[in-house]
């Protein structure tokens, strides 16, 4: 959809500037025509700049146009390759439509996506406080919670922290500030909040792995072996795949020990 409108509003873009080249050649035209017969040669010079500034004019329009259809080029490219694993390409090509037109919030978004899946969570920080400028509300929570994971990946634990507890109060129902939430807890050895967080986030969704393996590391880690042991064991096995459960096998042996 969003493609469309843009070819819509492109293509409408594009039939006002060759309208208002005609138009304007037509009037300097009419201009040549009635000009006054005692001055030819002022009238000649003077609609000689008129038609050098339609040309500058609409050359100019052209360019601009050109920009924006290649910069649309490159988003949407990019957008295809993340869906096909091409991260590296999918980079490239969110980067080429930022430098193009570097006031589209959405490529930025797309770089942002890109760089976190990269594991390029420095530049996601160093990025932000332009992209929050240029973006406003179209940075959602899952904008702000890359922001908090790409803190939490470089050390920013407290910066991290107060993201996820501001996301959560603007969508109690989005699980993962949870989960970050308690892994930032947990390695800030503040086991007891962490464990709050993966039980909030195990009342949300009671078969998600990750909220399952946090809680019952937050528990070893304090020293709980046994209850580590018992949040795998209660765990509603059928609820899981085949992988996840092979998992948490391997955790309790590795509890067990």
């Amino acid at each position: 959809m969003e493609q469309v409108r843009f070819i819509f509003w492109e293509l409408l873009r594009i039939l006002g500037l060759v309208l208002t080249s005609l138009l304007a050649v037509k009037t300097v035209a009419s201009r040549k025509a009635a000009k006054d017969a005692n001055l030819p040669g002022h009238a000649a010079r003077a609609n000689t700049w008129l038609y050098a500034v339609i040309l500058a004019l609409a050359g100019l329009g052209a360019w601009t146009l050109g920009y924006d259809v290649a910069a649309e080029a490159y988003f949407w490219v990019s957008l295809r390759d993340a869906q096909n694993s091409r991260m590296s390409k999918a980079y490239l090509n969110s980067l080429h439509a930022v430098e193009l037109r570097p006031g589209v919030p959405r490529y930025w978004k797309a770089l942002e996506v890109t760089k976190f899946n990269l594991g390029q969570w420095a530049s996601v920080v160093d990025d932000w406080p332009a992209v929050e400028r240029l973006a406003g509300r179209e940075f959602d929570a899952e904008g702000q919670w890359r922001l908090a994971a790409s803190l939490f990946f470089v050390g920013r634990y407290d910066e991290a922290l107060s993201i996820t507890r501001r996301i959560i109060l603007q969508d109690r129902f989005y699980l993962a500030p949870y989960i970050l939430q308690g892994n930032i807890l947990t390695a800030q050895r503040r086991y007891a909040e962490a464990q709050q967080a993966f039980a909030a986030a195990l009342e949300l969704r009671p078969t998600d792995q990750a909220a399952v393996e946090g809680l019952a590391h937050a528990d070893f880690l304090e020293g709980n072996r046994q209850q580590a042991l018992k949040v795998l064991e209660d765990a509603p096995q059928l609820s899981f795949s085949i992988e996840a459960r092979k998992r948490f096998e391997a955790l309790e042996g590795l509890y067990g020990q």
